[in-house]
């Protein structure tokens, strides 16, 4: 297992007493059973840009994360939103972590089916909390092996036609190592910033970029009716940026997505799981 800063002793027992009384997946089962939501929408998002893409002027993302493939969430809500990401018209796919929860090999299976939806110029990922402490390097393998390039404090290049634009990964702020400078090192003219949760802006700083997308908070996962989350993922920024468009400085967007899968506790209420489309146009 990849040793972790965050990851303490009181964190390692409870993982190890959770694995244990989930065993089999009930909680999931349970919740499907008990009538659950497993629908999965889709959030559209329209971000224009002053700099260049390329010899195209319009950019197309898909982006989904938090499965959490594993014990606490339903089958039916990770196929869900695997149709929908299916279904959509985009270049690039992008998958903000937290592959799995408790076992690394959860996402064997799940790697496997991502690798197998259209998307023309790359599929890219980073890893979430959950997965560092799965095991990071098992989940990394099981993704790359499968096709899915990882950008853990690293960024890469888009193909023609869109040579001015790059991918730029960061790795998680509550569990992981993030590397801005790292993440952002010889990285083109529009960068896409590929992250966790919206606490990895505090890892950002000032440092320009076009669009960032994210995950991490599940919109709460346990909502009031009006979406207001009851308790947030943690995280300094969770609350501030719970899920949504949110305008930044400097003409920066961040797109917090509510994810897919569940943490914990198998059920969701008032905060839908949900995945993302970003259609970048150059003015």
């Amino acid at each position: 297992m990849t040793p972790i800063g965050n990851y303490r002793d009181w964190r390692r027992l409870w993982h190890g007493i959770e694995h244990v009384l989930t065993l089999g997946g009930w909680p999931a089962r349970l919740a499907s059973e008990l009538g659950a939501s497993v629908d999965v929408t889709v959030e559209r998002h329209d971000v224009r840009v002053a700099t260049a893409l390329g010899a195209s002027d319009i950019l197309r993302i898909k982006f989904a994360s938090d499965f959490h493939a594993g014990p606490s969430t339903p089958q039916k809500a990770i196929d869900n939103a695997l149709e929908q990401l299916a279904r959509i018209d985009a270049d690039v796919m992008l998958l903000g972590g937290d592959f799995v929860s408790l076992r690394a090999e959860y996402a064997r299976d799940l790697a496997r089916r991502l690798a197998a939806i259209p998307a023309p110029l790359g599929r890219y990922a980073v890893l979430g909390n959950h997965d560092h402490w799965s095991d990071a390097k098992a989940v990394t393998a099981l993704l790359e092996d499968a096709g899915i390039t990882v950008l853990t404090n690293r960024s890469m290049q888009l193909p023609h036609p869109f040579d001015e634009v790059s991918i730029c990964g960061l790795d998680d702020h509550t569990a992981g190592n993030p590397d801005a400078d790292a993440a952002f090192a010889g990285a083109a003219a529009t960068r896409i910033l590929l992250m966790h949760g919206p606490s990895n802006l505090l890892d950002v700083g000032g440092r320009a970029f076009a669009v960032a997308m994210c995950g991490h908070t599940h919109g709460g996962q346990i909502a009031m009716p009006d979406g207001t989350p009851i308790k947030v993922a943690d995280g300094p920024l969770s609350r501030r940026y719970n899920a949504g468009r949110f305008d930044l400085d400097d003409g920066r967007v961040l797109l917090v997505s509510r994810g897919i899968g569940c943490s914990t506790v198998p059920v969701r209420l008032n905060s839908p799981p949900a995945v993302m489309t970003c259609t970048i146009r150059r003015v």
